[in-house]
């Protein structure tokens, strides 16, 4: 049986599981993170839930249910807070703790579970040795985005939140905890610098932020975070858990900012915002998980995933932003591709961050956007629209050798035309001529592509305002 290809988002489109941690336990990976709500009005507003899937086929992912409620800590019976980014890490006692922070406290939380996507129960909050809890005591900074780490018999954890301006948030901040994965027995101590303390430390520019999460490669320790200017995720390297952390590089931005291979470093090729994730070893290769965002708006997120290159010196290089994502190399060119799979999408206005209000594509509503049918739980594919004049949507990378027609869906009052390219600046290579109708409607041409091309570009041009559901391409 041929394996079901992976696309990001990796979940299904109707999914938002942002701020993702993935970890491989056994035969799978699992995907710990947040929860969004379609249409949310803010962060994180769901219970957590889990997804898996087998490390040989990561285009296969399993909806685990429900691990944990927000109101099931003890601090949040009414459900005011919601529950923000955790992380997992398999204890000493080889069960499943799960760390994370209630929007309404300045605490670190602790569940516990036998097996890595069950029902996490309360266990309590982190503290010292004389049972003050962490972020109470008046030493401590704010308590946000924990991330842990298990060896033997200590479990590192790391937490923090720094915004710009605030002179009493110093970093990101790590401590040991003891075998009860509640006591503090070293630390906290800080890691990362934020960016009012970063004055020649090296993170210059790629301060920390928040999304603290770790990891080891080798006898490499790994921190991941997400920086001051939020869409991207940088990391940080030392050989040892609390100390000497350098700044290593960008690991993914969630805009393609500093990627150069096909546009301008600093030219968007999406709509960024905040950003978190982490790394994960599956196999022989690397991966960043992270996250984008739907519907025009900060708070309905959807995961991610890039394979990460290795530079020469054995350190990670910055992912792309792709379509094929875990997939393992470029999709078939054969075969109906969802619209809401576009990991480029911008108009010849170019805007960095997502619902920015001051810039012309945002004030006049022109933007470009994945929406879907209904509300949040309604299992309805993801598609685009408001593509008005010069909204452009890219889809890389497929395997196009032998493509010779291309179907489109398509709705809306549209009076124009759908352009075709295979390059981010390439010349047109089709022009399809789009028509009104109030359904979705099919639209087919034959379609000559240049050899060698791996991508697919749309924008569309005219008068009114198309729906882009997928398209559809013919080999033959």
């Amino acid at each position: 049986m041929e394996k079901k290809q992976a696309v990001n988002p990796y979940l299904p489109s109707w999914e938002f599981v942002p701020d993702g941690e993935p970890h491989v336990f056994g035969e799978r990976v699992y995907i710990y993170g947040s929860h969004d709500f379609y249409n949310g009005d803010v962060f994180c507003m769901g219970d957590y839930v889990c997804w898996s899937a087998p490390v040989d086929e990561l285009g296969n992912w399993r909806y685990e249910g429900v691990i944990y409620g927000r109101q099931d800590d003890p601090e949040n019976k009414t459900g005011e807070g919601c529950l923000y980014a955790p992380d997992v890490t398999r204890g000493p006692d080889g069960r499943y703790y799960l760390y994370y922070a209630l929007s309404s406290r300045s605490l670190i939380s602790v569940a516990v579970c036998d097996q890595p996507a069950g029902k996490y129960e309360f266990l309590g909050y982190v503290h010292d040795k004389e049972g003050k809890r962490l972020g109470e005591r008046p030493e401590d900074e704010p308590q946000f985005d924990p991330g842990v780490l298990t060896e033997g018999d200590k479990t590192y954890l790391y937490t923090g939140f720094c915004g710009r301006g605030d002179k009493s948030r110093h970093g990101a901040m790590g401590m040991v905890l003891d075998t009860d994965m509640l006591t503090i027995t070293e630390g906290p101590v800080f890691v990362a610098p934020g960016c009012e303390y970063s004055e020649g430390t090296g993170f210059e520019g790629h301060e920390y932020f928040e999304a603290a999460s770790i990891r080891k490669k080798g006898d490499l320790y790994l921190f991941i975070y997400s920086s001051i200017v939020m869409h991207e995720l940088c990391y940080a390297w030392s050989r040892s858990p609390l100390s000497g952390f350098q700044y290593g590089g960008v690991l993914n931005s969630n805009a393609d900012i500093g990627i150069d291979t096909y546009k301008p470093a600093d030219l968007p090729a999406a709509y960024g915002a905040n950003n978190h994730g982490s790394v994960v070893n599956i196999g022989e290769d690397w991966y960043i998980f992270y996250h984008r965002h739907t519907n025009g708006t900060w708070f309905s997120r959807q995961g991610c995933a890039e394979k990460l290159p290795i530079r020469e010196d054995g350190f990670f290089g910055q992912a792309e932003l792709t379509s094929c994502g875990l997939n393992g190399g470029p999709l078939k060119g054969e075969g109906y591709y969802p619209s809401y799979i576009a990991c480029h999408l911008f108009t010849d206005q170019p805007v960095l961050y997502v619902g920015n209000s001051a810039e012309p594509a945002y004030s006049n509503g022109s933007f470009p956007k994945i929406v879907k049918e209904g509300w949040d739980g309604d299992r309805n594919e993801g598609y685009l629209t408001n593509l008005r004049d010069s909204a452009t949507a890219g889809f890389r990378y497929f395997n196009l050798e032998g493509v010779s027609g291309i179907t489109l869906t398509i709705r809306g009052y549209a009076y124009g035309s759908m352009e075709l390219r295979t390059a981010f600046d390439g010349p047109v290579v089709k022009v399809i001529p789009l028509h009104y109708s109030n359904i979705w409607a099919d639209i087919s041409s034959d379609l000559t592509l240049p050899e060698g091309a791996d991508t697919l570009y749309f924008t569309y041009r005219g008068a009114g305002m198309a729906s882009f559901k997928g398209f559809t391409l013919r080999k033959g």
